[in-house]
């Protein structure tokens, strides 16, 4: 174990901040009545060995910079992790438990444990899990380890969202006005929203990442809200306090990134603007934030500095505030204490390595860089990955990746991930599949960037949500960085479009048509069974001489519209095509008559195509019954019909209501033989540590409830039945 040495070659004392020359140490200097101090600090040696107490890409990306240090990684992993990124990526990974976070990611027991037993001379925490800990943090310090974390005694302070209302009052930093106080009567919470003005937020005072969080727009929800809010903060966080404060109509999410050192030094390196969310979880993160100007910068970094120093805080920080878009006041929303999901964002503009800092005070060192050194440069986007639905209202999703095609990494583009392909995302941790981040010269640079880069991010096998951000990166209102937290809601129209079979492309028709025409040529079909596979079916016989005409059925649309899509081929050369012809199998109408020639797969696996003259390359991947086609108009998912003969007689439960995605059951409602109006909440779900609640779609009597409390149910499953008199 390390202890901090101080070296004073000499002390200075004057009335006006010294200046001193290179030494080879680092000087720190501070300034205490009204005279200025100086203190030569022998640079401390890193780590040998560290623990990464968390999983998924941030485990992976703590690694990274530890390894380019030479320190080495022990990872601790769950019975449901065995195969992550994580643990492959460590030099030695431990089982903690069972796939539950409490039984293994949350036992400090354990993981305490393993960082003595393996040698490991320090934890980082991550983000999320255990890294706003402040037991925690305590209980690393008592085992004569290191914490590369803020102390509990900071965390605490900001850790409560009432408490660091007052603590911020007292430094001047502004608050949004709201009652952060400890009665929490919900009558008397009530009464507070009443004297606030709706709309209110309730938000847990423990609270991060949009956990226990709501907007209540009229009294008679309140109380609703405000027991969900408390469901869900004692089950993400331990503790049902909240705090309720004034809800701004058009707020921006801007925050600021602040690093201090055991030695007094505090710096910011800039601001991120966050605002584009949904369930109050942010998307996409940038920096800097569009439209501020110079004075407002420097007011947000001197308020974000100031927020930290008030509570002595110690290595990397984030200080939110919530932004009025109208007049650009803000004010202080909550400080986390930890390293952000964000943090690149501000690396790739201000050419610092975060982790390294953190390494680096941990360690005891001065701050690597001083206030004046650090410079903004070009501008930086970050879009979250995640595996959910955007038009199921951003359900999460979980599954096998069975098709991965990344962007290319370089200078400007940076994928944080902690799955590849063949990994599965589990429903018992966050949904969130990679970060893309890129960065340009300007911010019209970096979008450019970053559309390039989503159009190569190609996932296969659950849905995701990366087409819905190129969408928000096309916006014209987003382009002009016209940003706010409401920007999804407010433009959900434009964003959330469902393309009915009409709308598709008829040119992407032939293509995916043409995958599967190729692959079977390639002897690659889609699985012995696949009635469209020639070698495996008498339906489309090969032919020595004499052409063919084949005919491909697809689906197309939310409307899921038929088409067929009729290939000619050449004689002898099957499946060699001369003319497609595509026909609304409904109406019998020709759509799209095209030339095409032979269509190729390249190495890379792409779909290479000429029709009518314009060639394409394309990422076509077949799965199951689907065809998804990646190209110039984003994702396109078609489904090969399934014969009438294997449908027959699977008709769905009468009046049922059913998952939306894999869950756990947290609440059940109701009753067999409960009479319950429309919109009354039946079940209450949970998945991806957030809480769903399944409402009646009529009114009704309840015939039966198929699931009980604690049962993990699959996606698409009924959940209760109705009566017939519905």
């Amino acid at each position: 174990m390390f202890r901090q040495r101080l070296f004073t070659s000499f002390i200075c004392v004057s009335s006006q901040p010294i200046r001193v020359k290179p030494t080879g140490l680092r000087i720190a200097t501070w300034k205490q009545y009204g005279y200025w101090y100086s203190t030569q600090i022998e640079r401390k040696p890193l780590f040998d060995k560290i623990l990464i107490a968390n999983r998924g890409e941030i485990a992976c990306r703590v690694m990274r910079t530890a390894k380019d240090l030479g320190i080495k990684t022990v990872a601790v992993y769950s019975e449901a992790d065995a195969n992550a990124q994580h643990v492959k990526l460590a030099d030695e990974a431990y089982l903690i438990g069972p796939a539950a976070s409490a039984l293994s990611y949350l036992d400090t027991d354990k993981i305490l444990s393993v960082a003595k037993s393996s040698g490991a001379q320090a934890i980082h925490p991550g983000y999320g899990f255990l890294s706003e800990n402040a037991d925690f943090a305590d209980r690393v310090l008592q085992e004569n380890l290191v914490f590369i974390g803020p102390p509990g005694s900071a965390m605490r302070s900001m850790g409560s969202k009432s408490e660091s209302k007052f603590i911020m009052e007292r430094a001047g930093v502004p608050v949004v006005p709201g009652y952060h106080g400890e009665n929490q009567d919900p009558k008397f919470l009530m009464e507070q929203a009443d004297k606030i003005g709706y709309p209110v937020l309730i938000k847990a005072v423990k609270g991060g990442g949009g956990k226990g969080m709501r907007i209540v727009n009229r009294p008679e929800e309140f109380l609703e809200m405000l027991e969900s809010s408390k469901r869900e903060s004692i089950k993400s966080f331990g503790d049902d306090k909240v705090l309720v404060e004034k809800y701004l109509v058009r707020p921006r999410h801007v925050e600021v990134q602040v690093f201090a050192d055991h030695h007094g030094n505090t710096v910011h390196l800039f601001e991120r603007d966050c605002s584009v969310q949904r369930r109050h979880q942010k998307v996409i993160e940038e920096a800097p934030a569009p439209g501020l100007s110079e004075a407002i910068r420097a007011e947000l970094g001197k308020k974000a500095v100031a927020a930290a120093q008030a509570v002595d805080y110690v290595n990397a920080g984030t200080v939110e505030f919530i932004m009025d878009n109208i007049d650009k006041k803000f004010y202080f929303m909550e400080m986390n204490t930890r390293l952000q999901v964000e943090h690149p964002v501000t690396e790739m503009v201000t050419n610092t390595d975060l982790v390294r800092w953190q390494l680096e005070v941990a360690a005891g060192n001065v701050l690597p860089m001083k206030q004046k050194e650090l410079k903004l440069t070009g501008h930086a986007f970050e879009a979250r990955i995640y595996a959910e639905n955007p038009n199921n209202n951003f359900l999460p999703d979980t599954g096998p990746l069975l098709h991965v095609n990344t962007p290319e990494v370089s200078q400007n583009v940076r994928l944080e991930t902690g799955f590849i392909q063949g990994d599965e995302v589990s429903v018992h941790y966050d949904p969130m599949i990679a970060k893309l981040v890129v960065r340009g010269e300007d911010r019209n640079d970096a979008l450019r960037v970053l559309k390039r880069a989503l159009d190569t991010y190609n996932i296969v096998g659950l849905n995701t949500n990366i087409s819905f951000i190129k969408t928000v990166a096309e916006h014209p209102e987003f382009i002009k960085g016209e940003v706010e937290t409401g920007f999804i809601q407010q433009y959900e129209g434009d964003l959330l479009k469902k393309i009915a079979g009409a709308d598709v492309d008829p040119t992407t028709l032939a293509l995916a048509a043409q995958a599967i025409a190729v692959r079977e040529k390639t002897g690659q079909a889609i699985n012995p069974n696949d009635p469209f596979n020639p070698w495996a079916t008498l339906q489309h016989p090969f032919r020595v001489n004499g052409g063919t005409s084949r005919t491909i059925s697809l689906k197309a649309g939310s409307d899921q519209a038929e088409y067929e899509v009729i290939l000619d081929s050449e004689p002898h050369a099957y499946p060699k095509l001369s003319n497609i012809r595509i026909v609304d199998a409904k109406t019998k109408k020709e759509v799209l008559q095209l030339k095409s020639d032979d269509p190729t797969i390249d190495e890379n696996g792409m779909l290479i195509a000429t029709l009518d003259g314009r060639r394409y390359k394309v990422n076509a991947v077949i799965e199951g019954d689907n065809v998804d086609v990646f190209e110039e108009h984003g994702r396109t998912t078609f489904t090969i019909p399934t014969p009438s003969y294997l449908t027959a007689g699977a008709a769905d439960a009468v009046g049922s209501v059913k998952t939306p995605m894999p869950c756990k059951i947290s609440q059940v409602l109701v009753k067999p033989g409960d009479k319950v109006e429309k919109d009354a909440p039946l079940i209450i779900l949970e998945a991806m540590k957030m809480e769903h609640i399944i409402r009646s779609p009529f009114s009704g009597t309840i015939d039966q409830v198929l699931y009980a409390l604690g049962d993990m149910v699959a996606e698409n499953k009924s959940l209760v039945t109705f009566a017939d008199d519905k």
